[in-house]
Order: structure tokens, then C-alpha cells, then sequence
């Protein structure tokens, strides 16, 4: 029997999944061949829209049946699913497009490329293609927390309302339903794994390892018919909080047999749990530092737990000293990770794998790579990004952040593009109960994006754009559409912190502009501005070091102020507010001129985006009209604070002349 695609609540955005997107689909005869979970899956979803749309349907039809089928989903070989996820798809006859997998998950992924494709699957003759993912795991982390936290909320750095998992303290049985058509968005741009609970493990949360873990496995049900597996943030300090252990030392027998009787218990649970998500040593979160231990002693403990299972343990490498001196200059949290674990290259267990963050701070708006990446060639590597806008605008703002990760994922920090170094991609969820999952509606853009780019990292971030916009909303309004999101990024980089120097936000929630919010702060975020310049000097000569841990000709590259790039000048150099940029203008006029740029080119596209009411759907486009006034206020708010700050700091005038308060 076909599985029931699942019905959304009333109100909620079918996001990229609109009905009108399987209108190319529903409306032909299409050929069901194989058996197993996902192919049910498959065959609820086509079964679905050719109800809709007319077509036919057929599974497994005996010999000489005589229909010409517009499409073929084969099933290939016999016997157990294999795993696979890749599938070939071609219409070499001109006739009939076929898409034909070995795993069951690889069919799943071959109808959502046909659902992409549209029209353009149908027309023609063209060769037979392998379309294998890049990455083997394309992973969310939520940050959601069980009990509501009596600062973070219900989501940390959430901005799309409360969590689809949990409510008043408990799964939301209610909205399990909700939950798989979350999974099938995921599964739809090539997600196949998250993680349902904030890295930031608090003693409500941390019973989902034993007790509760129940409620893990029903969210881990309703995501299974998509493929997704699920993942938990867990404690370090599990064995005391939940096993009554006098300690968590990882060297300790109690402790490593409590962790495997647990992990097997959680396996028994939940058969193809996917693993552990570990925050440890991390701003106050504990760790195998309390022990006199390593972090690869920490991971390596959770690794032989869940090896057995073939589980695999994500430790983050966000460690670093968060209670700096800000009066002294050598120090510099930008070196914490790379000075932690460089030093433990290969003593991780296979199964092991370590999360970095894409740069080397915290998500801002402009960062160079972390020099971690490509620094542990022997130990297996997570690349981590922030789909949830905590730096970029808190889904108030239009962000589109692909061509942010696209640059990240092409740079070679030794000769190789990051995308071939990772293991796994992780972008921490933008994801709440919000009627429009994202809460921005063009928030979804940076979802779906990054499940694309996970698949196949050196795509084109404008041609999946323009995928996102086909299937979300048609091609009406998508000229208009790609242009307010292509170039957002950069607009939103314009009017709040200048080239590559971070930070400048509210403390706390991290919204809005405070120049100097941070910067006598322990947190280890400064700018350094006095009356003579601006930035970080992170190099080997004369600041930090932190160039120096980068392989050449990085090294060099950011070292030298000739040659370092303007976008992070202030990053790796502490210069005067006449230096000159490429641009021939010297980085206070650059301040000026690109925070008067950035309100202009906001202005701008809140008057494409009115232009297009008559195109889209009304609640949608009034929810993403009053985004844009928020914009709007803040962008100005941004950079009448920026502009005055460094007017009064400097000295130094506006060469145009323009009013800055």
C-alpha cells in the first residue's frame, strides 16, 4: 500500500512542496517497480498527485501489460536495500524517463529530482546520469530545548516560533504528522539527518537518553518513511546526572560500560539511530577537561559505545577561553580551535568525527575559513554552517546565505576545495512551529539551499536558487524573487560590520547594532577602534599569530596587507581610517559609503518585492511586506549608529557630504 503523503495543518506553507510543484508529475503514467518502506513512500507521493493532476500510477504490473509509461522508478537488484542513495536518471528514447536506484533512499531522491526538473523531465532525449550525493551525511542540528529556558526560550537562537518537536515539556504527539512533512521537505532537497535538541544539554533534555527516550523514538518514526535519520544532544556529564556515577571520567570502567549498557538501550529504541552530538568543554558545558583528559578522549569513549550499532559521535571543536582579558592583545579566541586540537590529529576513533565551525569565530556575517579545516587530515570532518540567522539578520532580514557557503565550500585551504575534505555537513536548523517553518518566508531559501549545495557543494548557489523559487512559488514572480534574495547577503554585510572585523551587535540576543557591545567583554570579540584605526592584528610579525596557522599561501596571502583581501582586512589587520583599499577609497569612506549603500539597496528591494503582490499569495506576502519595514528600520538604525560612531571616532568627514548623525 502506498504511504499517505502527510497532510499539513491547516495554515502551514507547503514551502517547496506546493501542490502545483507536482503538476508535471501527476499529469503523466508513471511505473512503480521494487517494494520496501521508501518505495511506499515513493508511491504515496506520485499516487497523490496523479490524483490531483490526472496521471496513473501503477506498481509492479504483471507481464505484457501494454502501457507506455512517461515514468519508470526501478528498483534495481533484489534482496536487502544496500543503503545506497545515488540513482541514475535518463530519457534516452525520448519516451520514457526512467529513474533507476540500488537503496531505497536513492529512489526517494530520484522522484524529487524528477519533481524538480518539472516540465523540463518530460521533453526530449537525454543521456542516462549517476547522481551520487558529495557528502555521505547532510545533517541539521536543532537547538530546541525541551523545558523552556528561562533566557534562550524554547529554540536557542531560534526565530521562527517554538519547536516542532517539543511543547509544555513533552514530544508533540499532536504534531507528529507535521514533523514527517518536515522530514519530506528534508528528504526533498537531500537532508538525511538531524539532531532533535539543543547542544546546550540541560537536565530536562538530558533525560532523552534514558527514560524519555521513548519520545526520541516517535520523532524518529514520523522522519523514517523519508529517510532521515535522527541524532541527540547529549550530556558529557550523563553518567553522573542520569546514572548516579560518582564521576564521567572517560578512562573510568563504570563510566564506559554505563555508556555502552545506555547506548545499546537507546538502539533497542530506535534501530537506526543515527548517534551522539557533543558540546563539550564549551562555555560552560562539561567535559573530559574536569579529568585531566583530552577531547579525544571524551569522543573516543562515545565513539566505542556506539560502534557496535554503526553510530557515529559529532564533536564540536566550538572550544575556547570565553572569560578573555579584553586589555590583553595576545590572546585571540580566533586561534582557540585549531590550538586545541590540531595536536590530537588522528588519535580520534573512526567513527568519530569533528564539527567545525565554517569559520573561525561564531557565524559572522563575513569570516575567513576556519584554518582548522584541512589542519587534521587523519581525523574525520564535520563542516559546520548556521542556517538560523543569529548573526545575519534573525529571519527579520532578508539573508540569503548561499553564496556564503558556496565560497566556503570552494576554497582550497591546501589545494583541496573544503567540500572534498568534509565528511558531513551540518547547518544548525532555522526551523520552528512557525506556520512558515522559517518564520521569514524567504528564510526557507537558506534551508533548501544548503540541503542542495550539502548533495552537490560546487552547484551553482543561483541555479538552486532559482530551483527553490520554481517549486515554492512559480514562475510568475521569479525574476522579481531571484533578485531581492541573489544579492542580500551582501547588502546585509554592507550596512552592519565593515570588512571581515564581526561583532558590533546587542549583547545577548545579538540583534541590532551596539559598536561596542562586546568589546570590553570576556567573550573575546573586539574591533580594537580608537581615535587612529579599526581591526585585529592577527599576524605572525607583529599581532596574535593567527595567520600563521593557515598552509600557505594562505599564510602569506593574510599576512601581508598587500595582498590580504579587503572583505577581511580588519580581521587579520589593525589599520589606520586612511588606509587605502583596491577600491581607492580609504576604509573610513568605504564605512560611510557602503552603510549609505546597504539602506539603499534595502529600500530598493521592499519596492520589487510590493511590485509583486499580484503574483503571490497574500498572507505570504504581507508576513515577508512587514519583514521588510523591520528591515528597513534596522538597516537605517545600523547605519546611523556605524557611520556616527566612526565619524566621532575618526574625526574624519564624509567626502560626500551626506548627513550622518
Amino acid at each position: 500500500m502506498p504511504l499517505p503523503v502527510p497532510v499539513l495543518p491547516e495554515g502551514v506553507d507547503p514551502a517547496w512542496l506546493s501542490p502545483d510543484a507536482f503538476r508535471a508529475l501527476g499529469s503523466r503514467r508513471t511505473l512503480i517497480l521494487g517494494s520496501g518502506p521508501r518505495a511506499e513512500t515513493v508511491h504515496g507521493e506520485v499516487a497523490e498527485a496523479v490524483a490531483r493532476f490526472g496521471g496513473r500510477v501503477v506498481r509492479d504490473p504483471g507481464p505484457g501489460d501494454g502501457v507506455s509509461y512517461d515514468l519508470v522508478l526501478r528498483l534495481s537488484g533484489a534482496g536487502e536495500d544496500d543503503g545506497s542513495e545515488e540513482f541514475v536518471c535518463g530519457r534516452e528514447d525520448g519516451t520514457t524517463t526512467t529513474v533507476t536506484a540500488s537503496g531505497r533512499r536513492g529512489l526517494l531522491y530520484g522522484l524529487f529530482h524528477v519533481l524538480r526538473l518539472g516540465e523540463e523531465a518530460f521533453r526530449g532525449e537525454w543521456p542516462r546520469q549517476a547522481h551520487r550525493p558529495a557528502v555521505a551525511l547532510r545533517m541539521l542540528d536543532h537547538w530546541d530545548n525541551v523545558a523552556v529556558h528561562p533566557v534562550m526560550g524554547q529554540v536557542e537562537r531560534g526565530y521562527a516560533g517554538g519547536s516542532l518537536f517539543w511543547a509544555d515539556g513533552r514530544a508533540r504527539g499532536e504534531l507528529l504528522g507535521r514533523v514527517r512533512a518536515y522530514g519530506r521537505l528534508l528528504a526533498a532537497c537531500g537532508i538525511n539527518a538531524l539532531s532533535v535538541n539543543n547542544v546546550n544539554v540541560h537536565e530536562t533534555e538530558a533525560r532523552l537518553l534514558t527514560d524519555r527516550v521513548g519520545e526520541v523514538a516517535g520523532i524518529a518514526a514520523a522522519l523514517r518513511p523519508y529517510g532521515v535519520r535522527t541524532h541527540l544532544s547529549v550530556t558529557f556529564a550523563a553518567p553522573m546526572v542520569l546514572g548516579g556515577l560518582p564521576t564521567a571520567d572517560p578512562l573510568d570502567e563504570g563510566v564506559r560500560d554505563w555508556w555502552a549498557r545506555t547506548t545499546a538501550r537507546v538502539y533497542e529504541a530506535i534501530p537506526d539511530f543515527g548517534g551522539y552530538v557533543v558540546k563539550a568543554d564549551s562555555e560552560g558545558q562539561p567535559g573530559p577537561f574536569a579529568y585531566g583528559r583530552s577531547h579525544a578522549d571524551g569522543a573516543n569513549l562515545l565513539a566505542a559505545a556506539l560502534e557496535p550499532f554503526g553510530g557515529t559521535v559529532h564533536w564540536r571543536a566550538f572550544v575556547y577561553d570565553h572569560r578573555q582579558d579584553w586589555r590583553d592583545r595576545t590572546t585571540d579566541r580566533a586561534r582557540a580551535a585549531y590550538d586545541h586540537f590540531v595536536p590530537m590529529d588522528g588519535q580520534f576513533a573512526p567513527n568519530a568525527v569533528h564539527q567545525v565551525k565554517h569559520g573561525p569565530m561564531d557565524f559572522q556575517v563575513r569570516e575567513p575559513v576556519s584554518p582548522l579545516i584541512g589542519a587534521m587530515p587523519r581525523t574525520r570532518l564535520a563542516v559546520e554552517v548556521q542556517a538560523t540567522q543569529e548573526y545575519t539578520g534573525q529571519q527579520r532580514h532578508v539573508c540569503w546565505l548561499g553564496p556564503m557557503w558556496s565560497e566556503v565550500l570552494r576554497f582550497r585551504p591546501d589545494g583541496v576545495p573544503v567540500a572534498e575534505l568534509a565528511d558531513t555537513m551540518v547547518a544548525v536548523s532555522n526551523v520552528g512551529d512557525d506556520p512558515f517553518w522559517t518564520g521569514h518566508p524567504l528564510a526557507q531559501a537558506n534551508l533548501y539551499t544548503f540541503g542542495r549545495l550539502a548533495w552537490q557543494p560546487d552547484a551553482d548557489p543561483g541555479r538552486i536558487l532559482d530551483e527553490w523559487i520554481g517549486l515554492t512559488f512559480g514562475d510568475g514572480p521569479a525574476a522579481g524573487l531571484h533578485a531581492v534574495l541573489d544579492g542580500s547577503w551582501r547588502t546585509y554585510e554592507k550596512y552592519t560590520a565593515p570588512l571581515g572585523v564581526g561583532w558590533m551587535v546587542q549583547p545577548g540576543h545579538h540583534y541590532g547594532p551596539s559598536v561596542d557591545g562586546y568589546e570590553y567583554s570576556p567573550w573575546g570579540t573586539y574591533h580594537f577602534a580608537d581615535r587612529d584605526g579599526i581591526g585585529v592584528d592577527r599576524t605572525v610579525a607583529t599581532g596574535t599569530g593567527y595567520a600563521g596557522q593557515y598552509a600557505k599561501p594562505w599564510a602569506e596571502v593574510y599576512e601581508s596587507l598587500s595582498s590580504c583581501p579587503d572583505e577581511l582586512l580588519l580581521f587579520f589587520h589593525h589599520v589606520s581610517y586612511d588606509h587605502v583599499l583596491r577600491s581607492g577609497k580609504t576604509v573610513i569612506q568605504h564605512m560611510y559609503d557602503t552603510h549609505f549603500e546597504g539602506v539603499e539597496e534595502v529600500e530598493r528591494a521592499r519596492e520589487v518585492w510590493a511590485s509583486l503582490a499580484g503574483l503571490i499569495d497574500p498572507v505570504r506576502h504581507a508576513r515577508v511586506a512587514e519583514r521588510y519595514e523591520e528591515q528597513l528600520r534596522s538597516a537605517r538604525e545600523w547605519r546611523d549608529q556605524i557611520n556616527s560612531y566612526f565619524l566621532r571616532k575618526s574625526g574624519v568627514a564624509d567626502a560626500h557630504g551626506r548627513r550622518i548623525y
